[in-house]
């Protein structure tokens, strides 16, 4: 029986996953650098989900961040934007868990299916499933950042709500800890790529879970410039709050 778009997505996620973790396993026995690792996963996870996506969807197009972009896919009906390996810099440094593999599809410039993978935790979160939000257990917001690169608005904001920072790496793990309750609010303003958040955005919009741009406006993917500036994830019930905050700092 063929698998529908949400089941293919976590799949091909939890596929590309299970790569990843063989492939840690072995070149970090073989003492290989990080870089080694880097290109390796990335290598290898592109190449197995290109070729999964060909077998199980041969009429859809394509979107990777390791692969050459063919902007036929601007006439597809149907498109999937995959990152094989979201957190290249997390993945290598051994034995962290927070990298993930991102595969959406999407249609009209939204994602309609989609699943993250974290394979250090042992699952995957993906759309035909997504986990009800679960209550937040804390009185006071927790925003989630880079640890290396928190961007200023996600600062600025931790000032406004009078919220905690919680550090992570990769933006498919910071993402899913606010669908899994880990924390409340991921604001990022520093750039990011459409592999980068289309799957994520599918998921924790599934869960019920607040997704735009941080100005409020809709995230829109498959577009020609596959750049996209910012966005906002959070609990539905800090969205104003959190986009008012945002909003006054363009003032």
């Amino acid at each position: 029986m063929s698998l529908d778009d949400h089941q293919l997505a976590a799949q091909l996620a939890t596929e590309a996953g299970d790569l990843l973790l063989a492939v840690r396993k072995q070149l970090t026995a073989e003492d290989a650098p990080p870089s080694v690792l880097k290109a390796e996963g990335d290598r290898q996870a592109h190449e197995l989900l290109m070729r999964r996506l060909a077998e199980e969807r041969p009429d859809d197009a394509v979107l990777s961040e390791e692969g050459k972009d063919n902007l036929a896919r601007l006439d597809a009906e149907r498109t999937w934007i995959v990152d094989p390996l979201d957190g290249t810099r997390e993945f290598s440094e051994v034995p962290r868990t927070d990298w993930a593999v991102h595969v959406a599809l999407v249609i009209d410039e939204e994602p309609v299916a989609g699943a993250v993978a974290l394979p250090g935790l042992g699952f995957t979160l993906h759309t035909g499933d997504a986990p009800a939000l679960p209550a937040s257990g804390t009185p006071t917001p927790r925003i989630i950042v880079s640890r290396s690169r928190p961007p200023v608005a996600a600062l600025r904001l931790a000032e406004a709500l009078e919220a905690d920072l919680v550090e992570m790496g990769s933006a498919g793990a910071k993402a899913m800890a606010v669908v899994r309750s880990e924390c409340e609010i991921y604001a990022h303003s520093g750039g990011q790529y459409e592999w980068d958040s289309c799957a994520p955005v599918a998921v924790a919009a599934a869960a019920g879970c607040h997704v735009s741009r941080i100005d409020g406006s809709p995230l829109r993917y498959n577009q020609r410039n596959v750049y996209l500036p910012d966005l906002l994830i959070c609990r539905p019930e800090l969205a104003d709050a959190a986009l008012t905050a945002l909003a006054s700092f363009e003032r």
